[in-house]
């Protein structure tokens, strides 16, 4: 998102350098503001569900994208592990059976850093709101796609001991 105007002050805010990045700060000398444009934490899972990886459609999405389960990382989560438990259960109605960290993955496009989890899970799915499908794949079998949640997908399966092919996404 970009900012026009200080939320401190209601200045016009301009670009300077800060640190050697450029950042958007307040004109007004009395006012300190700067607008750091941190990433926003996001959880992801490689939800193992009867033996097979599960990856859902949201209903955002364009036909035939499919991905991890993701959300955002909320104030009111005690950590990480919890949101994306948490998640796992708005999404696909199923209880997290464990939950083990895979790795951090950026996200540059959408300035957020994934946090992602291995999450073997039991129960019936049943999809929430933002979902419109789900699919079911063999670990033996799946592809991970080149980026973000589709690496942390990749560092599962090797260590699994499987040799995940990448994806040859569509150009959009």
């Amino acid at each position: 998102m970009a900012f026009k105007f200080c939320p401190q002050c209601a200045q016009p805010l301009q670009e300077r350098e800060l640190d050697t990045v450029m950042r958007l700060s307040c004109l007004d000398t009395n006012c300190t503001y700067v607008h750091w444009d941190n990433p926003v934490p996001v959880v992801a899972a490689v939800v193992e569900h009867e033996g097979a990886i599960i990856l859902a459609r949201n209903k955002a999405w364009p036909v035939p994208f499919y991905a991890l389960i993701t959300g955002f990382l909320e104030k009111s989560d005690p950590s990480p592990k919890e949101a994306i438990e948490r998640e796992v259960m708005e999404e696909l109605g199923l209880q997290a059976q464990g939950t083990h960290f895979i790795g951090h993955y950026a996200f540059p496009r959408q300035n957020q850093i994934i946090i992602a989890y291995h999450v073997p899970a039991t129960g019936v799915i049943t999809l929430g709101d933002e979902l419109v499908d789900y699919k079911r794949i063999a670990p033996a079998k799946a592809r991970y796609w080149p980026s973000s949640t589709g690496l942390a997908l990749r560092d599962w399966l090797i260590g699994r001991g499987h040799e995940p092919q990448a994806l040859d996404l569509p150009k959009l």
